[in-house]
């Protein structure tokens, strides 16, 4: 069992410190505000959530849970300490940082005294850089000691919902660590050794991140049944009908399908489907934000890739994949198509391969699209993948098609990857290759 000072007694704070205490950690619960250590003193929680004076009261009984204002007496006593202090907006929307400061100066000033090992794990939200850029210096600069060589440091973001915080402590979906050492990882991993719920070990950034990830999903959830029950209630239909049978699609709606970084989305559903919502609330005088922001957002995610093909100055370009994903030769509404065009417009010196887009062995709908619509982008096509390869300077991944994975490998040194897909591969060579979002 270890014993923890856990630096603030909010809402975090007292969660984590009585939960970890039952867990049968010692555990010394550390706040300026007297009125706060006091009531934990007595077995009162200072804030109002279901389970947590219970959980206090027991901590306390069996000796395990304590509360003190003074902080470098409670480093001292310890061998891990969690940074569980508030992080408010500001009124620009960025975070306020000042409780972050003082308790990091507040252990640092103790680890300069302090002879053995000690892990400081922050646990409070804060964006991604404040472990590496704010807090990892002032301990360093207070404690006049070196991170990882004298005392380690962790991320381990919280994970807890009002009104069901100690529920979610004992059942959480995942243990993320962000850690710049294992033997700090692996004092913070032997807190939650009784969880069963799998335990994710990555960098600060990616651990910091990850909690902005989790509350802005659940915030666009929450808006977007919002907007289609609007919708709903328009035309006289149960939003939340609808939204029972959204979700028991465990497939594709409920799922990780989709929530892959990479290109804009095309093809001859999406686009279209989400004009003719967007345009029937138009018609219901209906303001849906949500909504109406995804097709400018995939218009911005075109630029983006743009931007990025021309930063490298190169006029011969190479496109592998024209349609709007591999296995088909749907060309409606492919942002592959749209992103040549811009480079034809711009005068570039364009090839493109895909093997399932032939305009001599297409027929129907296809045929007639490009014939009708980018007969000067069928002219630019190649027949085989070499040809492509070996015109181009600057290579765009558009699409995953397997025999794209190993592109980056049969490169030149004067040639650079472009990957709107991440296409699974081995090797990427310094300088020399660009994910659009990676």
């Amino acid at each position: 069992m270890s014993k923890i000072s856990v630096f603030g007694l909010g809402y975090v704070g007292v969660v984590t410190a009585s939960c970890l205490a039952n867990d049968g950690h010692f555990v010394l619960g550390v706040d300026p505000n007297e009125t706060k250590v006091n009531l934990v003193r007595e077995g009162k929680s200072p804030i109002i959530e279901p389970r947590t004076t219970e959980l206090i009261q027991k901590a306390i009984a069996k000796g395990r849970l304590r509360a003190t204002t003074n902080p470098i007496q409670s480093v001292m006593e310890t061998e891990v300490s969690l940074i569980c202090v508030g992080t408010p907006s500001q009124s620009n929307g960025d975070l306020d940082l000042k409780h972050i400061y003082r308790v990091s100066e507040q252990i640092g000033t103790a680890l300069k005294e302090k002879a053995c090992f000690h892990v400081v794990v922050c646990r409070s939200t804060a964006l991604p850089g404040t472990m590496r850029n704010v807090v990892i210096p002032i301990l360093e600069g207070y404690s006049g000691k070196q991170v990882g060589v004298d005392f380690g440091v962790c991320t381990n973001p919280e994970f807890l919902r009002e009104g069901t915080a100690v529920y979610d402590f004992y059942h959480p979906p995942k243990v993320v660590i962000g850690e710049m050492d294992s033997r700090s990882g692996d004092a913070v991993v032997s807190l939650y050794s009784n969880l069963d719920a799998p335990i994710i070990r990555t960098d600060f950034e990616t651990a910091e991140i990850v909690k902005y990830s989790d509350n802005a999903w659940h915030a666009v959830k929450i808006c977007f049944a919002n907007e289609i029950g609007n919708i709903c209630k328009s035309l006289n239909i149960d939003g939340c009908r609808v939204m029972d049978i959204f979700c028991q699609d465990t497939r594709l709606n409920l799922s990780p399908c989709y929530l892959k970084p990479g290109f804009a989305f095309g093809g001859s559903c999406l686009p279209k489907d989400i004009r003719a919502l967007t345009y029937k609330a138009r018609t219901l005088d209906l303001d849906l934000p949500v909504l109406n922001s995804i097709l400018p957002s995939n218009e911005r995610q075109i630029n983006r890739a743009l931007r990025m093909i021309l930063s490298h100055n190169n006029k011969e370009i190479s496109m592998l994949g024209l349609s709007f994903k591999p296995g088909t030769d749907d060309l409606r509404e492919s942002p592959i198509v749209d992103l040549a065009e811009r480079l034809i417009g711009k005068g570039y010196d364009i090839r493109i391969y895909d093997r399932n887009v032939n305009l001599a062995k297409l027929g129907g709908a296809n045929r007639d699209y490009i014939v009708e619509h980018i007969p000067h982008i069928s002219a630019l096509m190649v027949d085989t993948l070499d040809e492509a390869l070996r015109h181009g300077r600057t290579i765009v991944i558009g699409n995953y098609a397997s025999e794209f994975e190993n592109v980056i490998g049969q490169t030149r040194p004067d040639q650079v990857v472009v990957d709107l897909v991440r296409i699974k591969t081995e090797r990427t060579v310094e300088g020399r290759y660009e994910g659009i979002c990676w």
